[in-house]
């Protein structure tokens, strides 16, 4: 019932429906009323002339003999033998047939006919046939002092309506067989209708696919003057100026993605000499006074900081520009991950569950894995709390790759639920919930960018027991066929 053809299908074949039983429900009361009338007409008619031509020889007053002649010769006026009379004259009464008993007669009828000289009709039903019942008076010839008066005798005709029954039902039946073909006429219009409305819906239907899938160039063929051929156009005035937001759009971020890149490689050159200088400093700060010491301090931490944020934009500008390529190497990931912590001096603070050397290999990047666990360790280590916890075990088969899982837990505050969402953002920073810290606000940003490079996926959730846990999950092909950036 939601398909646009299936209510265009249904809404003809009702109309149709509808239309079909009206007119045929219109028709067929006509055709009834008009077969009904003409029968009653003739009928009346001739009654009329039988009596007519019958009543001055009738004796009068009429005996019960002469009453039960005249109902005889009355209803010999039709020669299939169809009528039916009764001839009454005060309590004298006769019919053509012997020993009929008239039921069709109602007392209405028989009281109207009384009191009224027109010719007064009835149709009744008798069982499962209907009948018309004719009342009359016969009347004395006008006289100048008299005019038309009665004479007292009436007649009543009865005749089977047979012959209009089986008329009638002709034409129901004529009706019935009507209203097929004009439904499946309006079945037909009612396709050729929907296929008209369906094939440019369906046409902007494709295309707006089309233009969700990145071909911004996509348009539509605009045909008539209608509505649809509107929507068409106005789709197409839609679609070219969203091409050109989006290309204005993309020139903007590819300059933002330059100038980062150039600014991060300018500041390199003056940032090496700096640190240089600090490194000098430093050395020499044991020797200075207290207060111009500890302000070389504060300058030598702030040129690492700046130091350390210029190679994370350097390292989020090539993610940007699709320039991050894997170097993969067949490498112990178990193996690998005790390097990282042995190359910061994290042995001691974190807790390892690693396999056995040998026990899990893959094909990696060995420098972007170490970028993954520095970060996520060290990102437990400044804003969780120990004992914090690094884990590597195979994460079964998925898509007929196997995966490798490497978690890292701690075991502070955890992440608040409203934070959850933005903790891979770049430069997201909860001061709610993290004091603030040496970090740029781009390692975990970093961190999955490597990961993706990958093919993986990391994730943040926090533990039921209290503290925070990053989950990165890497597929290892069997293949090892090279994995590049975007």
């Amino acid at each position: 019932m939601r398909g646009l053809r299936t209510r265009l299908v249904l809404a003809f074949t009702l109309v149709a429906a509808v239309t079909a039983a009206s007119t045929g429900a219109l028709t067929f009361r006509e055709a009834r009323t008009g077969v009904l009338q003409q029968s009653q007409d003739a009928v009346i008619q001739q009654l009329r002339a039988q009596v007519g031509r019958l009543a001055p020889d009738l004796l009068y007053p009429p005996g019960q003999d002469e009453l039960r002649r005249f109902a005889a010769n009355v209803a010999r006026a039709e020669p299939s033998g169809t009528w039916r009379v009764l001839a009454t004259y005060g309590r004298l009464s006769a019919t053509s047939v012997p020993g009929d008993r008239f039921e069709e007669l109602s007392p209405a009828l028989r009281a109207s006919v009384g009191s009224h000289l027109a010719t007064v009709f009835q149709r009744v039903a008798v069982g499962d046939h209907t009948a018309l019942v004719v009342g009359m008076s016969v009347t004395f010839a006008e006289v100048p002092s008299k005019g038309v008066y009665t004479s007292g005798i009436h007649v009543f005709l009865t005749v089977p309506q047979t012959t209009e029954r089986a008329y009638v039902d002709a034409l129901v039946t004529a009706v019935e067989r009507a209203a097929v073909p004009a439904l499946t006429l309006a079945v037909l219009l009612a396709l050729l209708a929907a296929r008209g409305v369906l094939r440019p819906v369906r046409a902007l239907r494709r295309a707006t696919r089309s233009i969700a899938e990145g071909r911004l160039d996509t348009r539509l063929a605009v045909e008539g003057s209608d509505e649809l051929a509107d929507l068409s156009h106005t789709f197409n005035e839609t679609a070219a100026a969203l091409e050109q937001s989006v290309a204005e759009l993309r020139g903007m971020e590819a300059r933002a993605r330059r100038f980062a890149a150039d600014v991060s490689h300018e500041l390199r050159t003056p940032l090496a000499a700096m640190s240089a200088v600090t490194e000098v400093l430093d050395e020499d700060a044991a020797g200075l006074d207290p207060d111009t010491a500890t302000a070389v301090r504060l300058i030598s931490e702030e040129t690492v900081k700046l130091a350390r944020l210029v190679d994370d934009l350097m390292e989020i500008s090539r993610f940007d520009a699709g320039a991050a390529v894997l170097h993969l190497d067949e490498i112990d990931l178990a193996e690998s991950l005790r390097r990282t912590l042995d190359a910061r001096g994290w042995t001691g603070p974190v807790d390892c569950e690693l396999p056995a050397p040998g026990a899990l290999r893959g094909r990696v990047d060995p420098r972007r894995l170490d970028v993954v666990v520095a970060n996520l360790v060290g990102n437990a280590l400044r804003h969780g709390a120990r004992p914090v916890t690094l884990r590597l075990y195979d994460g079964g088969a998925r898509g007929g790759v196997r995966l490798a899982v490497i978690e890292v837990l701690d075991s502070g505050p955890g992440i608040p639920d409203d934070v959850l969402p933005h903790v891979f953002e770049r430069f997201y920073k909860s001061d709610a919930a993290r004091t603030r810290t040496e970090g740029s606000g781009l390692g975990l940003a970093i961190t999955a960018e490597n990961v993706r490079v990958h093919g993986g996926t990391v994730e943040a959730a926090n533990r039921p027991e209290a503290g925070a846990v990053f989950t990165v999950r890497l597929p290892l092909p069997a293949d090892g066929s090279p994995r590049e950036g975007r």
